[in-house]
């Protein structure tokens, strides 16, 4: 298998659409209650659903990229707020953390080959 897309609940579809979007996504479903990104890299896509309930995500998706605080200071130049620095992970990830509109937690990363095989990895 291989995985397909997540599809992230939010609570204003528009704004959200603008916040993946000046993360890097291109917009290829626009819907008032969905929209679908592919993502900058790999064939893995994105989506978005509108849910105005009183929800609460405690889910984080993560969003590999190899030049991780250059994109990070790129972004911050477009006026996205971070809520943490870029921090070097004891399990070998470098990453950074920010919240969508919604309140959903997004860290970006760079792991290289530590992603798939850690020292750690069970055979």
């Amino acid at each position: 298998m291989n995985l397909n897309q997540v599809t992230l609940a939010v609570k204003d579809i528009k704004t959200a659409t603008i916040f993946y979007q000046t993360l890097g996504f291109t917009l290829i479903v626009d819907s008032p209650h969905y929209a679908r990104f592919e993502c900058p890299e790999g064939d893995s896509s994105f989506s978005l659903l509108l849910d105005k309930t009183n929800y609460k995500n405690a889910t984080t998706i993560y969003f590999e990229h190899k030049n991780l605080d250059q994109l990070v200071e790129k972004l911050k130049l477009k006026g996205l707020e971070f809520e943490t620095s870029v921090i070097d992970q004891s399990y070998l990830w470098r990453e950074v953390e920010l919240l969508d509109p919604s309140g959903n937690k997004i860290k970006l990363y760079w792991a290289g080959e530590n992603r798939l095989n850690p020292p750690w990895r069970v055979n």
